[in-house]
């Protein structure tokens, strides 16, 4: 078979997010690229009746291919030809661009066969909020009444997750989740193979012996810290949350409205701050020339 020239590959769109660098002692003002995570609401449609059936946590872009694929896994359709029309959300000149509409030859007899009814996120597990605005009547405030943390103590996180890794060193398969106190002594960590479970993991440990809210602790992950991430930190009363690879957009936006200090890329002695950077003890920024 021949291979194509090219593949094609929809223009991605990333968020453009000033933070605080640090790296090999100094700190400087910059600018990173943050992939953006937004919900995507899926509703089918039958005449003026309309259900929805997930909310998925995503990066915009072929949102069409997402929901047949979506449709496709879920085996709500057998082919694209189940699909009378797929559309966004439209009324007058009003759009919703984050709202998609399915009408399927089935109609509503659809739902019946949907394996899930809840809200899925990015890191396919479970998204238990939905939205900015119902978390904000749940989440707890992200108190810290310590000594600013020094670079030593961030630095010192990921191998301190590594350390107490048992299975990831096993299998090289698991994520991780650490909660520790302001001077980086390590509490508690949970593996899991999905971050968001590692994170619940850790939440149930901390409830069940009484500590939420989390004032004045850390919340380290292996992975990536996406929006199911910082949400729950900050339905935990977390103030700081230390990701070993990137934050999203909207796990940015989420930290920012909510008092958490965002830091990410901790590793070899370096990490960004994306949010809250007063609760670090960092030099004075560079000024970039």
């Amino acid at each position: 078979m021949a291979t194509p020239a090219t593949c094609p590959t929809p223009e991605p769109r990333p968020s453009i997010q000033p933070i605080l660098r640090y790296a090999r002692g100094e700190a400087s003002t910059e600018t990173d690229l943050l992939a953006v995570e937004e919900p995507l609401e899926l509703r089918l449609v039958r005449g003026d009746e309309e259900r929805t059936v997930a909310v998925t946590m995503r990066t915009p872009g072929v949102d069409h291919e997402l929901a047949l694929g979506y449709l496709y896994a879920e085996g709500v359709i057998r082919s694209a030809d189940d699909v009378l029309d797929l559309s966004e959300w439209r009324q007058g000149e009003l759009t919703a661009p984050n709202v998609l509409r399915v009408e399927l030859r089935s109609g509503f007899e659809a739902l019946e066969r949907l394996s899930r009814h809840t809200l899925t996120s990015s890191a396919c597990g479970v998204c238990g909020t939905g939205s900015i605005e119902r978390l904000a009547l749940r989440a707890r405030p992200a108190l810290w009444n310590e000594p600013p943390l020094t670079p030593e103590v961030v630095c010192e996180l990921p191998a301190q997750l590594r350390a107490a890794q048992p299975l990831f060193a096993a299998t090289g398969g698991l994520h991780a989740a650490g909660l520790f106190t302001a001077s980086g002594t390590c509490l508690a960590v949970r593996e899991d193979v999905g971050r968001h479970n590692a994170v619940d993991k850790l939440l149930g440990w901390a409830l069940a012996r009484g500590l939420l809210p989390l004032s004045n602790h850390l919340l380290a992950v292996s992975s990536r810290a996406g929006f199911e991430i910082v949400q729950k930190a900050a339905l935990a009363g977390l103030p700081v949350v230390c990701a070993v690879s990137a934050p999203t957009s909207l796990a940015a936006e989420v930290a920012a409205s909510f008092g958490i200090t965002l830091v990410g890329f901790v590793r070899e002695g370096r990490f960004n701050v994306y949010s809250f950077p007063e609760r670090l003890q960092l030099p004075d920024p560079l000024t970039p020339p």
